[in-house]
């Protein structure tokens, strides 16, 4: 993709039939708005539903995986797609419709503007539309990866996020499932990468609220961390 300003965006899926055609379509209807070069891949995890039909009746590139292999995985199945198409940029947004499409956007040009390695769509800096449980999960798992990592965000959890194409070429993480949201922090600092935040808008639907993470995975999330982090002191 020798396109300047080319992004790819990547929606890692699993058992979302329901909603993605909707969601490729509405970010498909906002990128051809804007000046970008785009490509949108649907990162279909193991899905035991249509998805991955639904993705392409979308208009999305699907690349499967046989077996559900985890968030973690299936984003980087994604970003090192991105990297080896050459992209200036990918993003990864949630397949559930929680995220608006314009904030999509907002982001890609921002980190452009900025030149930021990483840049995260924070839920938290107007936490308008989340619930108390949600936040409080949400402020306490960046609170473990400010603690245990050292780095300090307001949404550590969130699946928006910007990568410039240095971070597409370096960052890597080892776990799987949803704790690679704070590890790939971890190993953004490691490699001395910018990382900023900008705010988002997150929406909560019947269908939304079902998805993603919840509080008591929190406590799976910490220990998977702390586990890691104390393997690679002693490695």
């Amino acid at each position: 993709m020798s396109a300047v300003n080319s992004v790819c965006v990547v929606i890692p899926a699993y058992n979302e039939g329901s909603v993605i055609q909707d969601v490729v379509k509405d970010i498909t209807k906002e990128l051809k708005a804007s000046s970008l070069s785009y490509e949108v891949l649907v990162v279909n995890d193991g899905s035991k539903d249509d998805t991955a039909a639904q993705a392409k009746l979308g208009g999305a590139k699907v690349i499967n995986h046989i077996l559900n292999s985890g968030a973690g995985s299936a984003t980087a199945t994604g970003l090192s797609y991105a990297n080896q198409k050459g992209f200036d940029f990918a993003i990864t947004m949630d397949a559930d419709g929680q995220h608006l499409s314009k904030d999509v956007v907002v982001g890609i040009k921002k980190a452009q503007s900025t030149s930021v390695d990483l840049l995260i769509g924070s839920r938290l800096i107007d936490t308008t539309g989340m619930s108390r449980v949600k936040v409080l999960g949400n402020k306490g798992l960046s609170n473990i990866t400010k603690l245990l990592f050292g780095v300090n965000v307001t949404d550590s959890q969130s699946g928006l996020r910007v990568f410039s194409h240095n971070a597409l070429e370096s960052l890597r993480w080892k776990t799987s499932g949803y704790e690679f949201c704070s590890e790939m922090l971890w190993r953004a600092k490691q490699l001395n990468l910018s990382i900023s935040e900008y705010p988002i808008k997150a929406v909560y639907t019947e269908y939304s609220k079902t998805k993603g993470q919840n509080n008591w995975n929190a406590i799976n999330i910490v220990k998977s961390l702390v586990k890691r982090r104390i393997v690679e002191i002693f490695e």
